[in-house]
């Protein structure tokens, strides 16, 4: 969205946003996922030839772009006769419920009120994604490709459409690269294909097919499309082959998906070989008497790793009970949990299992 400067470049923009603006005179509803604030504000406080090390400096970057930015949305939106809305979110606004629940009906009713939410992650009092770039840390809301992943799966979105600088995910054939157009499931060796993060970016292709697994997984189609090529939205939704398309698989529903996908998972246990088969074979609830050890504590309607005694991750659930209701450790032996209930620690309704969503 910015110039190697700083500063924004509206020979980009403004081609997306006439366009938009062309699908909402259709009768499309349309969220913009976009970031340039940190960029913006490096730009405007001067600081476009430093390296920002210091995770306050990034912040106030952010601060000093959003305004920026949003003034810049405006008033190329407003050419067209279209209106924008400011939507700054956090990673708890995805993993608490309730946030989440309310961020939908607020996003629908800016929607309904023929609005282009602009949409991006709130740098300013949220550092999980200037961390991700700095410090390598792997964190479950970390780029825009993810939070456009999820603001799609918040509302039920019918198509995700990624926007980069190539013309999708590429391929080499017998010394040619070309662009692989249609994909029905994401493989281990289509992963090996993307690259790291770009220069400027936050993402890269790795996490633009994560993003697309998630759209997919939410029933969704996904693109990957050359955004600096004019008219690539209009022939998207024209029906031309652009890009590459990802089918969309089998629709979840609403909280199991948010379990699935969106929530932050606040604990782990660890169970036995029948309480696995009973979850994932019979659609059992799990009971207290299943769990091997807690590897990591959790309260009531927190989200919680449930995991195979060799460690893989098999499911997700929302806790019925508190870990230190359901058990009591045992002083003399760190992971031995003795269980003086028999307690139903996830409902089955409340257990997601992940093989099913992959």
């Amino acid at each position: 969205m910015t110039e190697p400067s700083g500063e924004l470049c509206e020979q980009r923009i403004l081609p997306i946003a006439r366009e938009i603006s062309e699908l909402l005179r259709e009768g499309r509803q349309v969220v913009l996922v976009s970031s340039g604030a940190v960029g913006l504000g490096r730009w405007a406080l001067g600081l476009h030839t430093a390296r920002l090390k210091d995770m306050a400096v990034k912040q106030a970057c952010a601060a000093a772009g959003q305004g920026l930015l949003m003034a810049a949305y405006k008033r190329i939106f407003e050419e067209y006769d279209g209106k924008v809305a400011q939507v700054l979110l956090t990673e708890e606004d995805f993993s608490n419920w309730r946030r989440y629940s309310n961020l939908r009906r607020t996003m629908e009713k800016l929607i309904g009120f023929g609005v282009v939410p602009i949409v991006n992650e709130n740098d300013t009092v949220s550092t999980a994604e200037l961390e991700e770039k700095c410090e390598g840390r792997k964190v479950a809301f970390s780029d825009n490709d993810r939070l456009a992943a999820l603001t799609m799966s918040g509302l039920e979105a019918d198509a995700l459409i990624l926007l980069t600088n190539v013309p999708g995910l590429m391929q080499t054939k017998s010394g040619e690269t070309e662009t692989i157009g249609y994909i029905e499931q994401i493989t281990p060796e289509l992963r090996a294909l993307a690259a790291g993060p770009s220069l400027d970016g936050r993402g890269g292709m790795t996490t633009k097919l994560e993003a697309a697994e998630i759209a997919m997984n939410c029933g969704g189609t996904a693109v990957i499309a050359n955004g600096n090529d004019p008219g690539t939205l209009k022939k998207l939704f024209m029906g031309e082959k652009q890009g590459t398309v990802f089918a969309p698989g089998t629709r979840m529903k609403g909280k199991r998906r948010w379990i699935a996908f969106a929530a932050g998972v606040s604990g782990r246990v660890v169970v036995d070989g029948g309480a696995q088969h009973a979850i994932t074979a019979k659609k059992a609830s799990l009971l207290s008497s299943g769990v091997v050890r807690v590897e990591k504590q959790f309260g009531v309607m927190d989200v919680v790793s449930i995991v195979d005694m060799s460690g893989r991750e098999f499911a997700r659930g929302i806790a019925n009970c508190a870990s230190a209701e359901a058990f009591s450790q045992n002083s003399g032996e760190e992971n031995f949990f003795s269980k003086s209930k028999n307690l139903v620690v996830f409902t089955r309704d409340n257990i997601v299992l992940l093989e099913a969503a992959s």
